[in-house]
């Protein structure tokens, strides 16, 4: 008799140290056993030296709680034979409640790939994934933990900053990875910004070429001016320059920085330039004085600030919006807005299966916009692009519209004397 499955949810497996994950590995077909579950459920495990490792970390996999795991990976298959449930002289694993059968098959299996972001083409002809990985605040360990295992799951779009402090640390992972031909630098979109304190034009390139050194880079895909504002420069390393409890900050003009910036392109550091943090006017005055448009603005963007007037501006010159904080909670001990306490909300995430995270970040990609979400735990990093395989329509997108009060969680406020600062017009 032949059974004929679809998909179904793999249970994560934990190997060795707590920090050693592995959800996504591309196993081979022939690595993979057939078991039997006590409820007639099959499942799809690995060679046994995996599975005595996962078995000490009974929290991360079981069957009755399949759908709850840390992690499920995506399995395929089509036909397996039937096989006893007691099986003679096999091998009972009281974690998963079943009996091994020691019979590996290689036919009907199909490996897992990567979950790789759909592309979208910018205003100069380069390509960008639609959804990326956000790394503030992402620092040392973690950071590089998060950053590998994105990579492994299929991010191809890294966004960073000389603000965050990990570039250094993103750098020697990129750096691994490509050694190791687990992925290509072709492949890679990397996104970084030109922070505060280097707005004067002469401290342009300088700050560029300290951060390609950095990220183990010879061109960066995407670089940002992270603010219209200019800091005062007291050194490398005094990011927030303050005298008397309030920040120093200069008058240079955005505009002369941008053009700086154009320098880059011109010698092949940069491939595309964008803009961060920058009101309409401030964006209009960049479009009439400067000869490369910004391919991006990176901005906040959630349903409870929707950006609709910036994205109508944006959409108009063929300027891509990218979102940052896009589920609306940089921090975890900030509490959660509002609208994910809507019934409607609760309604589409339960039509698609999908959580409610997942349904923002379908509903900015829905609108036009590229989300960065932040996370450095692998069962969010996976949840969050996995985001394709479905769209919402109209009138989920109109009722999640209705979520906007033009909440702004981050407005830099220590900054708001500036005649540049951005958020005046809020």
């Amino acid at each position: 008799m032949i059974q004929k499955f679809g998909r179904i949810n793999l249970p994560f497996i934990r190997l060795g140290s707590p920090s050693n994950y592995h959800p996504t590995k591309l196993f081979e077909n022939s690595g993979y056993k057939q078991f039997n579950l006590l409820n007639n459920k099959l499942i799809l495990c690995l060679e046994d030296i995996f599975l005595k490792n996962a078995i000490t970390t009974r929290q991360y996999s079981t069957p009755t709680h399949t759908k709850n795991s840390v992690i499920c990976a995506r399995a395929i298959f089509a036909e397996l034979p039937e096989t006893s449930t007691k099986p003679t002289g096999n091998s009972y694993h009281p974690l998963y409640g079943c009996y091994t059968i020691k019979r590996t098959f290689s036919d009907n299996c199909n490996k897992m790939a990567p979950t790789l972001a759909p592309k979208v083409k910018l205003n100069n002809g380069y390509e960008m994934p639609v959804l990326g990985l956000g790394t503030y605040e992402l620092k040392k360990s973690k950071c590089k933990a998060a950053v590998r295992e994105a990579l492994n799951i299929g991010y191809r779009h890294i966004d960073t900053a000389y603000l965050y402090r990990n570039e250094g640390i993103i750098g020697r992972v990129l750096k691994e990875e490509i050694e190791q031909n687990r992925v290509r630098r072709h492949e890679i979109f990397l996104v970084t910004k030109l922070w505060n304190i280097y707005h004067e034009p002469c401290k342009v390139k300088y700050a560029c070429r300290k951060q390609m050194d950095a990220l183990n880079v010879d061109y960066i895909d995407l670089y940002l001016m992270h603010s219209p504002i200019g800091y005062k420069y007291v050194d490398d390393e005094a990011l927030m320059p303050h005298e008397d409890s309030k920040l120093q900050t200069n008058d240079i003009d955005y505009i002369d920085t941008y053009k700086a910036m154009e320098e880059l392109v011109e010698l092949g550091w940069v491939r595309s330039l964008g803009l961060s943090n920058f009101n309409i006017p401030q964006m209009q005055r960049i479009l009439d004085n400067c000869t490369i448009k910004p391919v991006t603005n990176q901005v906040e963007c959630h349903p409870a600030l929707n950006q609709s007037k910036l994205r109508e501006f944006c959409l108009k010159h063929n300027i891509l919006v990218t979102a940052y904080s896009p589920l609306a909670r940089p921090k975890l001990v900030r509490p959660l807005p509002a609208f994910y306490q809507s019934q409607e909300l609760q309604q589409i995430a339960e039509k698609y299966q999908k959580s409610k995270a997942q349904i923002v970040l379908r509903y900015l990609i829905d609108i036009g916009t590229v989300p960065i979400p932040k996370s450095a735990r692998p069962e969010r990093l996976l949840e969050n692009i996995n985001v394709f395989d479905f769209q919402l329509d109209k009138d989920e997108i109109n009722i999640i519209n209705d979520f906007n009060t033009n909440l702004r969680l981050w407005r830099n406020e220590m900054a708001s004397f500036h005649s540049y600062w951005p958020f005046s017009e809020d």
